[in-house]
């Protein structure tokens, strides 16, 4: 009787826990399947599942752990089966010549975060709400954070003279990884600790219309069981959609190669569909005119995604004798402070309007044409 009151109290739809483990399933046996076009269209229609799944999960897990805690969750989350996937590869690869994943990786990961993710927020929250507020102390604290351990990681390494190219000797590395970790567990312990106020927007929404009034009548109470299951699934689907990503990566490759695209193409694509679910949850935050949630989203993303894979990368190059290659070409140089100036100049006000985000998508298309048409 005590184990069906429980199940009962689990309010977690079923689809959402289904399809991360048939997509699971069909990974493990994939080697069964036949190599069809079919084939790889059922992947992609499970890995999109697997994508809505996980933001369905980690939307249950915020609402009971509260913010700024639910976007951690989600982005930590994300982020070290991601830094999986890449020391995984990167493992594979031979030591005959530098290592570009880390490099190609985190930056189509920021750039994709600061102009597609937070334009896409800036332009639905401004179509919507025309504008939006948020606490810029929160936002700023991120942001300076992101650009000193960007510079650190993406562009230093094309100016250090103890080793030629675009790469860091291995105690220069140690060090950078070091400070990068020493940056992000500081933005965390602020964001956590230390001024938990500056990442939790004003419960004042009495001008919303009566759409996000409906919108927002799910955020009742969750269940310590419902966030137990819920967090689990995440887990399983986020798992899903990093291991799809990789085994759909030779398809997307090949069709970038026929296509006449440049191979880096690829990272892109791959980047952008795991950042999938974060994108969604910050899109349906800024939607609901919780903008404050959608930029510690993405900020909180972009600082994970460098303060834990430089780390791991510093440790396989180390142990391996990997040489790891992390400055970025002058282009992507230009873009990169580009898009971290308009960023920071579009929250300097505290207020987002739509320009905002029509200016970052711009830019967002600009880096997707420029890699596309170098």
């Amino acid at each position: 009787m005590n184990l069906k009151k429980l199940l009962s109290s689990i309010k977690v739809p079923l689809w959402s826990i289904i399809v991360p483990i048939v997509a699971l399933l069909l990974i493990f046996f994939k080697s069964s399947l036949p190599n069809t076009v079919f084939t790889d269209i059922l992947l992609g229609v499970f890995l999109i599942g697997s994508v809505l799944s996980a933001v369905h999960q980690a939307e249950t897990v915020a609402h009971r752990v509260g913010e700024p805690y639910g976007t951690i969750i989600l982005a930590l989350a994300i982020t070290v089966i991601e830094v999986s996937l890449i020391v995984s590869i990167m493992l594979s690869e031979g030591n005959d010549e530098p290592s570009f994943l880390a490099r190609d990786t985190v930056f189509a990961a920021i750039m994709i975060i600061l102009t597609g993710i937070m334009g896409i927020c800036f332009w639905v929250g401004g179509y919507h709400h025309k504008e939006q507020n948020f606490i810029k102390q929160g936002v700023s604290t991120g942001l300076i954070t992101l650009i000193a351990i960007s510079t650190l990681t993406l562009i230093l390494p094309n100016y250090t003279t103890s080793q030629p190219g675009n790469s860091y000797t291995n105690n220069q590395l140690v060090f950078v990884a070091i400070v990068s970790l020493i940056l992000y567990a500081g933005f965390l312990a602020v964001q956590t600790v230390r001024h938990r106020n500056y990442f939790v927007a004003e419960e004042d929404n009495t001008n919303n219309n009566h759409e996000n009034q409906d919108n927002d009548n799910h955020h009742e109470a969750v269940n310590i069981p419902t966030t137990i299951v819920a967090f689990i699934v995440l887990i399983i689907a986020l798992v899903s959609v990093v291991l799809l990503s990789k085994k759909l990566s030779p398809v997307i490759e090949s069709a970038v190669v026929d296509a006449g695209a440049p191979i880096s193409l690829v990272g892109i694509i791959i980047a952008g569909v795991i950042l999938l679910p974060e994108g969604l949850a910050a899109y349906k935050a800024a939607k609901r005119n919780q903008l404050q949630t959608s930029l510690n989203l993405a900020i909180g993303s972009a600082l994970a995604s460098i303060g834990l894979t430089i780390p791991a990368v510093a440790i396989v190059a180390y142990i391996s004798g990997m040489t790891v290659a992390l400055g970025i070409d002058a282009k992507s140089t230009l873009l990169l402070i580009t898009s971290l100036a308009t960023v920071y100049i579009s929250i300097s006000s505290g207020r987002t309007n739509i320009q905002h985000g029509i200016v970052l998508l711009v830019l967002f298309a600009t880096y997707l044409f420029t890699t596309i048409a170098p």
